[in-house]
């Protein structure tokens, strides 16, 4: 068997990890991005087996490196934690992320976010949720048959798979867990965390100073029985 030594070989498929395409527009997006990656990551903290990402690059077929999605926050149930440079759904089981998440910029035209829509419905997606920080509107699309159907009413929508429920503080995305709290940004979190090392240690020093009063309590109690005793009143049995 002869071969041509002039054919060309076969170059690999590169796909890239980034799309030259910023995260964000505006600190308010960037803010609700993190919130919203944070919020869930925090809420399947201890499920090896549910992969939280947020604008990371999704590639759907194998062998395309130009049909491609960066969700500005996506859940793939299923999948274990860890970090990728992207999500090439071929070697994640064939596995779609089954919700996804985008927060609208003053950038973003109805001309791609119609697109965006018809890439999630076309491509497996079970949820999607939209939300634009600057008007407080919400909206979701979740899957009926093979089309992504919009949810009537967002307030106080419970997402089948996350169950998390969706709500509006006035302008403000309220999203709020099984277990009854409620997503926070990064700043809201740390606040949290030092207001419970703040009252530890004051509930610290409160049994300290317990434990300090016992002890002198019981000293005092000791004196006195040493002074009864050598006036030959005896209380110890």
């Amino acid at each position: 068997m002869h071969t041509n030594p002039l054919k060309t070989p076969v170059k690999p498929i590169i796909y890239p990890d980034s799309d030259g395409k910023p995260m964000s527009d505006n600190t308010k997006q960037l803010r609700w991005i993190f919130t919203l990656v944070g919020g869930l990551e925090a809420l399947f903290a201890n499920d090896p087996n549910v992969f939280v990402a947020g604008d990371l690059l999704w590639y759907p077929v194998e062998g395309d490196n130009k049909t491609r999605i960066a969700p500005d926050a996506l859940v793939a149930f299923g999948r274990p934690k860890g970090d990728r440079g992207s999500y090439k759904q071929w070697e994640e089981d064939g596995l779609a992320p089954q919700v996804v998440f985008e927060v609208l910029s003053p950038g973003n035209t109805r001309k791609e976010m119609a697109e965006k829509l018809a890439f999630y419905e076309r491509y497996g997606v079970k949820e999607y949720y939209l939300y634009d920080p600057d008007l407080g509107r919400l909206q979701g699309w979740w899957r009926q048959g093979g089309r992504l159907v919009e949810i009537a009413q967002m307030r106080g929508w419970i997402s089948p798979r996350l169950v998390v429920r969706f709500e509006l503080d006035g302008m403000d995305l309220c999203l709020t867990g099984p277990d009854g709290r409620r997503f926070v940004s990064y700043v809201e979190m740390a606040q949290r965390a030092e207001q419970e090392a703040q009252r530890a240690e004051q509930e610290a020093q409160r049994a300290g100073q317990e434990a300090q009063r016992a002890e002198a309590a019981e000293a005092e109690l000791a004196r006195l029985r040493a002074l009864l005793k050598q006036q030959g009143i005896d209380f110890s049995c």
